[in-house]
């Protein structure tokens, strides 16, 4: 256990540049909360082998039956991940009122002043006026994550909740919260309105904040259910929190392996990963009083303590027993505090909610989804509550100038289900799906058309550390549709690169995309479906008329001239679909344009991680392994491969 950690911290220092994204912002994490993460997966107390030998369920997870007598599997879009709410409503903000509460998403009159910063303190009074059965839910932020914050206000006024308040860290977001029928109060942080990357110094004020304002809030008699930004409710969780009344904390974990099948709360002898701050219910009881005053003491006392190391520091001075038999509560901390840990299949982390989507293997309803576990900074984050199309994004989103361009991936059979799950039998299915990938990505960018990004399938987990391919004792299914951060560079592919160097930028979307409900009609009726054909073939030549059926046929291995004489005609269609996109583009006419092209499409894949006992453990993707005879998938031999294919 001790080397996997060490190998976390070599896989971390032997970064290159271009990474320092991944690990250098997550190494604080990863150095300490591994212990976490690896405790909970090799402790004999994780759980009974009994339970993991289950039979799987026959629609476990996002594996699609799939047809046996077949040499080559078309593989659909993926189906959209099927919580209660399974994606935000087009974004039209109806007022939300609870019983005694003002209205949420009224916007003040515009002809009205602001009122002046002093309105917004941080008071008993201006909590109370937001709290309903004595229960407050707040989340806090600065305004780089706005659209973060209009989700997750969205999710819970969906759910009829409003006593909800959003802590502005600096006034431009408290202003615009403000203006947008939000309920708000300034905490006083003047912070930068930037993104401020995790793991960086004011990422870890950020943290103190939250401690400085649960100490605060928690005198004041109310209840205090506090969430971070990158997180989203499913369903109203108030009726489960208020099954345990004598608990004074109850919070999420960072579990990855299941302790119990049901909706109860995880056992907590198995729960060997951190507890998790992101998702915690305060009750306002002496013992959580003293717990949270001792907190805010030791993270002011040395700046370089992570808020929720903290909290697992001192929570975990003493761990048990039990308050009772049933109820799965237990004393910490001081002996008093009586604690109990929110389910991970229900209150999911992004591990148990993207990768192993454990309430749906367990047949159980997600009350929440944290983008934890996941790559690629905030970007990531946002993509992968949009993918689960959950994310509240505005109308124009949905409406790409230009328009989309999307294909079906062609996966052969053998590459999912035959053989061995292993690093290679890995990377030649995901090689098989970049490389029409990168097809796509030049058709879309010779059409100035967004691409829909297909779903990836994957035979191995992604993690920071060497593992045997995934998570031991989790309930991850291989293969899996893996989220599009465990292979590309999803904040990369969204950055602004200069143009006279890379070329024109290439607009993304999630592969849900096009079955959002949000997707919009004059979207949905706007469609072209297109079919590659062999040239010479008859009804296979270049012309822009369709069939009966509105479908066009298109020659494959087609030069940059053809695509555009054909498309041209379509440049109003919204949608362009093809049912392939193998060979159906030779390449960029212009050489130069060819290689700005390449220079930036190099950029957009990452890495896997990590082989067993090897360090450095991690291997490159490369966007063009196919150019290369006899590529293989092997870590850096040397200090001077450790670097992108660039």
């Amino acid at each position: 256990m001790v080397e996997g950690w060490r190998n976390g911290f070599r896989e971390a220092t032997n970064s290159k540049p271009l990474f320092v994204t991944i690990y250098a912002t997550v190494i604080i994490g990863v150095l300490v909360s591994s212990f976490y993460v690896f405790s909970a997966i090799y402790s004999p107390t994780n759980g009974s082998s009994s339970f993991l030998s289950f039979p799987p369920l026959s629609t476990a997870g996002r594996i699609h039956r799939l047809p046996q007598d077949n040499a080559t599997l078309e593989l659909p879009v993926a189906p959209p991940p099927p919580p209660p709410q399974q994606a935000l409503p087009p974004p039209v903000l109806e007022e939300a009122q609870g019983k005694s509460l003002g209205k949420i998403w009224v916007s003040p009159p515009r002809d009205k002043k602001m009122p002046p910063l002093e309105t917004f303190k941080l008071t008993k009074e201006l909590f109370g006026e937001r709290v309903k059965d004595n229960v407050i839910i707040v989340t806090f932020g600065n305004y780089a994550f706005m659209d973060f914050i209009l989700t997750w206000v969205k999710h819970l006024t969906d759910l009829d909740l409003s006593n909800i308040l959003v802590g502005a860290m600096d006034t431009k977001l408290l202003e615009a919260l403000y203006w947008k029928g939000v309920p708000v109060f300034d905490m006083g942080s003047h912070m930068s309105t930037v993104d401020v990357g995790w793991g960086s110094p004011t990422f870890h004020k950020m943290g103190r904040e939250k401690v400085l304002l649960i100490d605060s809030v928690l005198p004041y008699g109310y209840e205090l259910l506090m969430c971070d930004t990158d997180m989203v409710w499913l369903k109203n969780p108030m009726p489960y929190l208020a099954r345990y009344p004598d608990a004074d904390v109850l919070t999420s974990s960072d579990q990855v392996v299941p302790t119990v099948i049901d909706d109860s709360l995880d056992i907590w002898q198995q729960v060997g990963a951190a507890y998790n701050i992101g998702i915690f219910h305060w009750r306002p009881t002496e013992s959580a009083k003293k717990l949270a005053k001792e907190w805010k003491e030791i993270l002011l006392a040395d700046d370089k303590v992570w808020d929720q190391n903290g909290f697992n520091e001192i929570v975990r001075r003493q761990l048990g027993p039990s308050v009772d038999g049933d109820s799965g509560l237990f004393y910490a901390y001081d002996g008093n505090l009586k604690v109990g840990i929110l389910p991970a299949s229900i209150f999911c982390s992004g591990h148990t909610y993207f990768v192993q989507a454990m309430y749906q293997q367990l047949r159980l309803e997600p009350y929440a989804v944290h983008t934890t576990f996941q790559y690629a900074g905030t970007e990531g984050k946002r993509h992968r509550l949009r993918e689960g199309m959950v994310f509240y994004d505005p109308p124009e989103y949905y409406d790409s100038p230009g328009g989309f361009i999307a294909f079906k991936p062609s996966i052969p059979k053998s590459l999912l289900l035959d053989g061995k799950h292993t690093i290679e039998s890995h990377f030649i299915l995901v090689n098989h799906q970049i490389k029409q990938i990168r097809s796509a990505l030049a058709i879309a960018s010779l059409l100035n058309r967004t691409l829909v990004m297909p779903p990836i399938w994957c035979r191995l987990d992604r993690l920071w550390f060497g593992h045997p391919g995934t998570l031991q004792g989790s309930m991850t299914q291989q293969p899996f549709i893996c989220p599009l951060d465990h292979v590309f560079e999803v904040n990369i592919m969204l950055k602004e690169l200069p143009e006279e160097e890379f070329g024109p930028g290439i607009g993304i979307r999630e592969y849900s995309l096009l079955d959002n409900p949000a997707l919009p009609k004059q979207v949905k009726e706007s469609w072209l479906d297109v079919q590659l054909c062999q040239e010479g073939k008859e009804g296979c030549e270049p012309s822009n008329n369709t069939s009966p059926s509105q479908v066009l046929k298109f020659p494959k291995r087609s030069n940059e001239d053809t695509f555009k004489a054909i498309f041209s005609s379509f440049e109003n269609v919204k949608v362009i679909k093809f049912s392939s996109i193998e060979d159906a583009f030779i390449g960029f006419s212009d050489k130069e344009r060819e290689e700005r092209f390449r220079r930036r499409v190099k950029r957009y894949v990452g890495i896997w991680c990590c082989e067993e006992n090897k360090t450095p453990g991690h291997i490159y993707y490369d966007m063009y392994w196919d150019e290369k005879p006899g590529w293989k998938p092997v870590p850096p031999q040397t200090p001077e491969e450790d670097h992108p294919h660039l």
